[in-house]
């Protein structure tokens, strides 16, 4: 059977989600096996996390200097090739037509392929968890700018000015989704996500106690024959 990220050589995903560390978490095998098989990945974040839980920085300000830092060496662990912070409000996104501007202009520049979020449909993860209203809002943002603006060049005509003219997207995947339709098996690229995730110092406390908890995640989140598995919503737009 034919793999769903069996792209060409030289396809280049640009993975948006709101805050540092989502990537990682979200996806973080996913994004190591793409940058493995050659692929360019590219991140845009649309906050910097100020108000992520870290009694180590009260300060907001120097938190977000912190987790931009984090987020750089993450991506460096995962091979990303080139990183976008937009710097809206931790905790306070919402998807309204000025940011929707902005992430029509972050992908009219990245001119990706492939374009990842996350679901906003998704409101609960598992049966403990609600899904943060930055997640959600990040992912109706790039849903709604995908289809129809990054595309249509009547859409925010200023950016076309600016010189970001329309591109054309192949495909929209949507991590921590609601209903799945792929299942992709990243079990050889565990221990790179796990790196990748102990540069977000700042937010994973104790890193012992970290893994051993991101060890029972991973077993919960197992395929079969406990195969490491990240599931996604994945569309494909006609030519």
């Amino acid at each position: 059977m034919e793999q769903a990220d069996n792209w060409a050589a030289g396809t280049t995903i640009l993975v948006v989600l709101a805050h540092p560390d989502d990537p990682e978490f979200f996806l973080g095998g996913t994004i190591a096996r793409w940058t493995s098989a050659g692929f360019t990945v590219k991140y845009g974040l649309l906050t910097k996390g100020e108000r992520g839980i870290s009694p180590e920085f009260p300060d907001s300000q120097e938190l977000a200097r912190v987790r931009e830092v984090e987020q750089t060496e993450a991506a460096r662990v995962l091979g990303v090739h080139e990183l976008y912070f937009l710097d809206y409000p931790d905790g306070y996104l919402v998807p309204d037509l000025d940011i929707r501007r902005e992430v029509t202009r972050l992908i009219r520049k990245a001119k990706p392929d492939i374009v990842v979020s996350c679901d906003p449909q998704n409101y609960f993860v598992h049966e403990t968890y609600l899904n943060h209203p930055d997640h959600r809002a990040a992912g109706q943002l790039v849903v709604d700018a995908v289809f129809p603006a990054v595309s249509n060049p009547s859409f925010f005509p200023e950016l076309t000015e600016e010189g970001y003219p329309a591109v054309k997207v192949s495909e929209l995947w949507l991590s921590l989704p609601a209903q799945a339709n792929v299942v992709l098996d990243v079990s050889e690229y565990w221990q790179q996500r796990a790196q990748a995730l102990l540069q977000h110092k700042s937010q994973i406390g104790d890193p012992e106690r970290f893994l051993a908890h991101l060890e029972e995640r991973r077993l919960d989140n197992s395929g079969p024959d406990d195969r490491y598995v990240e599931r996604f919503r994945r569309i494909i737009f006609r030519k």
